[in-house]
C-alpha cells in the first residue's frame, strides 16, 4: 500500500515578520500533531502489483483504547513541542541525511537543462485532490446538511453543559468507577427531557438513558447497557432504516495526515476510529481533499465539528449503503507551487512539455527511506537476512542528524547500558518505534528479539522490508535505463492483465517504454531476460540474500513481489509562471478560499521572485516528488532542499 508522500521537503523560510504578518498560517501550524508520512501519491494500493504493497500505510494506530488516551495526548504534546528550530542548525544536522543517489535515484528521461526552485516552502503550496474510482475529483464545495426529519434538533448539541459532557465521556470510556451519571433537568418539561435523552444517546454512543425522580426533582440517568463493546458498535436501533448506513463526506485538511485527522474526529465524536473508512491516506504537510465514510454518524453531527475544529472542514455530505475501501481510487490531482525558480521561460516550457509528453521515472521517492542517517531499507535488509541483533542495533543505536532531543538521550542510554528499562525512562513518547521495541525487549528479554520486534504494529514492521524492495527497484531501474535507454527491448517485462510476460524479439516494435514494468523482488515474480535480470541476483547476493528464496521463516516477512511501471506519464498537465514580491502570500485559491469568498491578492507583473504553478494527475502508487524532480532536475531529498532553502536566506 502506499500513502500520500511529500513529507516536508523544505523548511518554511523564517522571515522576521512571520510572527505578525501571517497569523493565520502560524495559528494553523501550531495545532498540528504528529506526522510519519512517506509517500506523496495519495493512494493506498499498487495498481500494477500482483499483491498489494502494504508498506506505505504509515500510521497503524487504528483505534484509540480508552485507557491509553492520556498517554497518547501527552505523546502528541511532547512531539508538537519539539518542532524544528533554527533552520541553519537543522540544515547542518541534515548533512547526515540521505540523498537521492543513496537510494538509487540517479537518472532523468528529459533533455532540458535543469533549474532550481523551492518545493513546499509553505505547506499550502502543495494541494492534493483525490480522484475517485468514477474519475471524479473530490472538492469541498458544499456545507449543506441533508435534510432528515429523523435528525435531532440543533438544541441537542447545546443542551448539555461542558461539565455534563466531561462526566458522560468518562462514563462512556470507562474512565471512572461510576456506573451512571445523573443530569438534573433544571427546566422540567417533557420536551426538555426528550432533548437531553437525544443528546446523550447521539453524542455518546453506547450509553442508554432513563428518567428518575429524586427528592422531587427530575434527573436523566445515563448508564452502560452493553459493556465496552458498545463503544465500537454505534447504536443500531436509533438509525432510520430508510437512510444509508454510511455518511460519506469530503474532508478538507491542512497540515495533518489522514490517520491523525481521523483520530481527532473520533475523539470529538467519541467513537472508535475504525468506524471510518477511506480510499487512500494523504500527506501531512499539504492541503488535501478526500472522501471519507463513517458508520452511522449523522451529517448533522459531522457538520457541527466545523464549528470547533481548526485545520479541518467537512462537507458534501451524503448517505450511502457502503463504506470506502483502500485502493478504490483512480489517483490524485496535484496543484504545486515551486517558489523562487531560476529557469528561463524556454527551460520551463521544455521541462513541462517533456513531463506531459514523456513523463518521469517512477522511482520510489525519498520519503520511502526515512530521513535519518539510518535508512529504513537497511533495517529491512537485516530482517530479510534474519539478523535480529542488527535489526535491534539499527533501530536503537545513536545516529547523527536531526532527531528529537528525547530520542537522542534514549539512544545514548541504550549505547551505554544496553538496558531497555533505563533507555525507556529517557523516552517520554512511548508510541514511537524505539519505545515499542524497548517495551518488547523488557517483556520478552534480550534473547527473544523477534518477539520484541513483533510488538511494533505490523504495517510499521512491513515498512522496513518494503523499503528494501523499493531500494532494489530504484537501483535496478537506473541500471535498466542506463543500459537500454527509453525504448522497449527484448527480455523486458510487460503486463498482460495482472500477469507479467517477457517481450520477445519479434514483438518488440509493438511496445514502448511506457509498457515496460520491472519487479520488486519476491518469490512470485519473474525477472527480465537481459542483463538486468542478472543484476537483480548480483545485488541480492551482495546483500547475503537469495533471490530464488524470498520466503522468510516468519510468514509476515516473506516477499511475494510485485510489478511496477518504470515510466509514468502524468495526465491533465498544466502550468503557469507568476511573479510575486511577498513569499508569504498564497499563489492559488483553495476549496475553502472559494467557499469563504476569498480571492487571490493582485500579483505584480514584475515581482522580485518567480514561481512555477503546476497541475497534474497521477495514478496510485506514484510519487509527485519524482515528477517535480524531473522538471527541476534537482535532488528532492530533505538534505538538499534544506541546504538550498537556508543558503537562500543568507
Amino acid at each position: 500500500m502506499e500513502t500520500v508522500e511529500m513529507n516536508s521537503v523544505s523548511l518554511k523560510r523564517p522571515h522576521s515578520e512571520d510572527g505578525v504578518a501571517n497569523a493565520d498560517e502560524v495559528k494553523r501550524q501550531k495545532i498540528s500533531e504528529k506526522s510519519k508520512t512517506e509517500n506523496d501519491s495519495g493512494q493506498s494500493t499498487e495498481t500494477v502489483t500482483e499483491q498489494p504493497d502494504k508498506s506505505l500505510l504509515e500510521d497503524t494506530k487504528n483505534e484509540i483504547i480508552p485507557n491509553e488516551e492520556s498517554e497518547e495526548q501527552e505523546d502528541e504534546e511532547l512531539e508538537d513541542s519539539d518542532e524544528d528550530g533554527d533552520p541553519e542548525s537543522f540544515a547542518d544536522m541534515m548533512k547526515h541525511g540521505l540523498t537521492e543517489s543513496d537510494v538509487g535515484i540517479t537518472k532523468f528521461v528529459s533533455s532540458h537543462k535543469g533549474f532550481s526552485g523551492i518545493l513546499k516552502e509553505r505547506y499550502s503550496d502543495f494541494v492534493v485532490h483525490e480522484i475517485g474510482k468514477d474519475g471524479r475529483v473530490s472538492h469541498l464545495d458544499d456545507f449543506t446538511v441533508p435534510v432528515d426529519d429523523e435528525d435531532p434538533s440543533e438544541e441537542t448539541f447545546t443542551v448539555l453543559s461542558d461539565e455534563d459532557k466531561q462526566r458522560l465521556e468518562e462514563l462512556q470510556l470507562f474512565k471512572n468507577k461510576e456506573t451512571s451519571v445523573a443530569i438534573e433537568v433544571v427546566e422540567d418539561t417533557k420536551e426538555k427531557r426528550t432533548v437531553i435523552h437525544q443528546a446523550v444517546k447521539s453524542l455518546f454512543p453506547g450509553l442508554e438513558t432513563k428518567t428518575e425522580d429524586r427528592d422531587g426533582k427530575k434527573y436523566i440517568i445515563a448508564y452502560h447497557t452493553a459493556g465496552k463493546k458498545a463503544l465500537a458498535n454505534p447504536r443500531k436501533h436509533s438509525w432510520p432504516k430508510s437512510r444509508g448506513s454510511y455518511c460519506h463526506f469530503v474532508l478538507y485538511k491542512e497540515n495533518k495526515d489522514t490517520m491523525d485527522a481521523i483520530n481527532v474526529l473520533s475523539k470529538f465524536l467519541r467513537v472508535k476510529p475504525n468506524i471510518f473508512s477511506y480510499m487512500g491516506t494523504k500527506d501531512k504537510r499539504a492541503i488535501t481533499v478526500q472522501e471519507i465514510a463513517v458508520l452511522r454518524i449523522t451529517a448533522q453531527r459531522l457538520a457541527h465539528l466545523n464549528k470547533c475544529l481548526m485545520n479541518f472542514k467537512l462537507g458534501n455530505f451524503s448517505y450511502k449503503n457502503h463504506p470506502l475501501k483502500l485502493g478504490e481510487l483512480q489517483g490524485n490531482h496535484f496543484t504545486v507551487v515551486l517558489r523562487n525558480i531560476t529557469g528561463t521561460d524556454d527551460q520551463i516550457e521544455q521541462a513541462m512539455h517533456s513531463l506531459r509528453e514523456i513523463g518521469f521515472i517512477n522511482y520510489y521517492g525519498m520519503q520511502r527511506f526515512g530521513t535519518t542517517a539510518v535508512p529504513t531499507y537497511q533495517i529491512g535488509r537485516a530482517i530479510l537476512q534474519n539478523n535480529w541483533n542488527e535489526v535491534m542495533d539499527l533501530i536503537l543505536k545513536p545516529r547523527p542528524g536531526a532527531e528529537k532531543g528525547y530520542l537522542v538521550k534514549c539512544r545514548e542510554e541504550w549505547a551505554k547500558t544496553k538496558d531497555p528499562a533505563a533507555a525507556l525512562k529517557k523516552l517520554p513518547v512511548k508510541r514511537c518505534v524505539e519505545g515499542q521495541l524497548l517495551r518488547g525487549l523488557l517483556k520478552y528479554g534480550m534473547k527473544n528479539i523477534i518477539s520484541a520486534f513483533g510488538i511494533i504494529p505490523r504495517n510499521n514492521r512491513l515498512m522496513y522490508i518494503h523499503s528494501y524492495q523499493s531500494y532494489v527497484w530504484n537501483n535496478m531501474v537506473s541500471k535498466r535505463i542506463e543500459e537500454y535507454g527509453l525504448r522497449a527491448v527484448p527480455g523486458d517485462l510487460t503486463l498482460k492483465g495482472a500477469t507479467a510476460v517477457h517481450i520477445e524479439e519479434g514483438d518488440v516494435d509493438n511496445y514502448t517504454i511506457h509498457d515496460v514494468v520491472m519487479p520488486l523482488p519476491g518469490f512470485d515474480v519473474i525477472y527480465p531476460k537481459h542483463k538486468i535480470g542478472e543484476a537483480y541476483k548480483e545485488m541480492l547476493v551482495a546483500d547475503n540474500l537469495d533471490i530464488n528464496n524470498m520466503r522468510h521463516k516468519i510468514r509476515d516477512y516473506s516477499l511475494s513481489g510485485a510489478y511496477r511501471k518504470i515510466i509514468i506519464r502524468p495526465q491533465n498537465v498544466n502550468w503557469e509562471v507568476v511573479a510575486y514580491d511577498d513569499p508569504r502570500i498564497p499563489l492559488f485559491t483553495t476549496d475553502l478560499d472559494k467557499l469563504e469568498g476569498k480571492s487571490l491578492p493582485v500579483l505584480p507583473t514584475d515581482g522580485k521572485f518567480r514561481a512555477l504553478k503546476m497541475e497534474f494527475s497521477l495514478p496510485p502508487s506514484t510519487y509527485a516528488t519524482m515528477a517535480i524532480r524531473e522538471v527541476l532536475k534537482m535532488d528532492t531529498s530533505i538534505k538538499n532542499q534544506t541546504q538550498l532553502n537556508t543558503t537562500w536566506l543568507r
